[in-house]
């Protein structure tokens, strides 16, 4: 796929990847071998059928594999710029085993892109039920869900707590990686198939979970707020003026305009000197953001080497190419004082790769004797997240002993009608896993509404009444 160069891109935010020309599309759609055992379909956490989307673009009938692509996958356009297709559908492309894999994810970000710019959108016949759900979070796993309440009928409302709609994916990715006109042009498909947004809505501040399943009328509510509570390392010098976490600079540059300062009010100095800790995708973010910022020099410090780094190699690789600086073993034990409570340097140790721990990495061991003094300005943290604490502390919802909402197999939550799925329970993950958690609540929370799901075959073999089995509970709609 072309891509900016380098030494222009690391000064603007405009898209990295350029995406593919219609003759680059059809000549890798023509490199799927179109396997009967399908390995893509099961390496994806939604099951899209990679195959039949890839046949209609080798037919040049893209609005086809918009069609195929959109039975199972709502945001196109940004699962294949944002998704890590390297450990999931490309992972599992049996021609990756001797060649390059199909690359899955530039298709689908083709035919995404071809659908917005062409207007199409998938609007099913909807309908209408009597029943009324509310999603906290306008994230990926709240717009999944959204989308197929809104499908079976529901009148769905979206709270988000920022201004605008979008979650992680508008606050948490820069315009340079996932442009914000493609989480608009998604949003506005929603938005077509009925749903609401109250934006600037704090769901727990305003009113509870529990106001909204009785006062408010809802049957039933999704909880997705995802898991932005930034992680520090609790080290000295953490409350040194210049040391902050990667989602508050992401934050302020992304959804709050910052990289447009002064034409919008939100200030973000950044440091000559930035050093940025973690080696994860949102580290990369950050690093990136800083370069484009203005900052002079920028470096990646991350307690293991470049083979444990859990970012995607490519935006690894993007972040090398734009003048990172790696230094990889090496970790920070004190942030150093100028002497007036800003940031000076911060002190390091280097580290060893010892016995796998429990993420099945090998575990970092200091290196005795090994410190040194390393010069910086501004220090960010990217070293994970939490659950936000806000659902816990204004609900009766039962948490697990790291704060994330406890749900059984069908996400079901402890308040009965609340389901909740994405980050908010199984802690940070990708964007198709927290698309993957907001339908497989949307199937659970139909089944506890008596919704009818027109996919799934009526049961055989109970106690039927006129033919149908009383386990349904409902009756099926037909359209004559």
């Amino acid at each position: 796929m072309r891509e900016q160069d380098p030494a222009v891109r690391a000064r603007n935010f405009d898209e990295v990847a350029c995406g593919y020309h219609p003759d680059d599309a059809m000549r890798e759609s023509e490199r799927c071998l179109f396997c009967p055992d399908q390995p893509c379909v099961s390496g994806c956490p939604v099951g899209i059928n990679i195959p039949g989307f890839i046949r209609k673009i080798n037919e040049k009938d893209l609005r086809g594999a918009y069609d195929i692509l959109t039975e199972t996958s709502l945001l196109p356009a940004i699962c294949g710029r944002v998704c890590p297709q390297e450990n999931q559908c490309e992972g599992q492309c049996t021609v990756g085993q001797t060649l390059e894999p199909v690359a899955i994810g530039r298709l689908e970000r083709f035919v995404g892109d071809t659908a917005i710019r062409e207007g199409w959108a998938n609007i099913p016949y909807i309908e209408p039920t009597p029943f009324k759900v509310g999603i906290v979070g306008s994230g990926p796993a709240g717009m999944a869900c959204a989308a197929d309440m809104a499908k079976a009928g529901c009148d769905v409302t979206v709270y988000e707590a920022f201004h605008q709609a979008g979650g992680v994916l508008k606050y948490g990715i820069p315009d340079f990686r996932l442009p914000n006109a493609v989480i608009d042009a998604e949003i506005n498909t929603l938005k077509k198939l009925g749903v609401k947004f109250e934006c600037n809505t704090l769901v727990g501040r305003l009113f509870t979970l529990e106001q909204m399943i009785t006062e408010m009328g809802y049957d039933a509510v999704f909880v997705g707020v995802g898991a932005g509570y930034p992680t520090m390392l609790g080290i000295p010098g953490d409350s040194l003026n210049g040391v902050l976490s990667a989602n508050e600079l992401l934050t302020r540059c992304n959804l709050m305009r910052a990289k447009e300062f002064p034409s919008f009010d939100t200030p973000q100095p950044i440091g000559k000197r930035v050093a940025v800790v973690g080696a994860g995708n949102t580290a990369m973010d950050a690093m990136r953001v800083s370069l484009r910022l203005g900052a002079e020099k920028v470096y990646c410090i991350y307690r293991r080497s470049h083979k444990e780094a859990p970012a995607r190699a490519e935006e690894i690789h993007h972040a090398e190419e734009e003048g990172v600086e790696f230094h990889w073993l090496t970790h920070p034990v004190a942030i150093l004082d100028d002497g007036h409570g800003n940031v000076m340097g911060m002190r390091c140790v280097r580290m060893e790769l010892g016995e796998p721990d429990a993420s099945g990495r090998r575990r970092p061991v200091p290196v005795p004797g090994s410190e040194f003094d390393f010069e910086c300005d501004l220090i960010v943290y990217a070293i994970g997240t939490n659950a936000n604490p806000i659902m816990g502390q204004t609900s009766g919802l039962r948490l697990n002993k790291w704060g994330y909402i406890d749900t059984d197999e069908n996400l079901a939550t402890s308040l009965a009608g609340v389901f909740a799925g994405g980050d908010i329970v199984t802690g940070a993950a990708t964007v198709i896993e927290a698309m993957g958690a907001g339908r497989r609540a949307a199937a659970s929370m139909k089944t506890y509404l008596g919704i009818r799901d027109s996919n799934r075959p009526y049961r055989t073999g109970g106690d039927t009444l006129f033919g149908i089995d009383t386990s349904e509970r409902n009756f099926a709609r037909i359209r004559a």
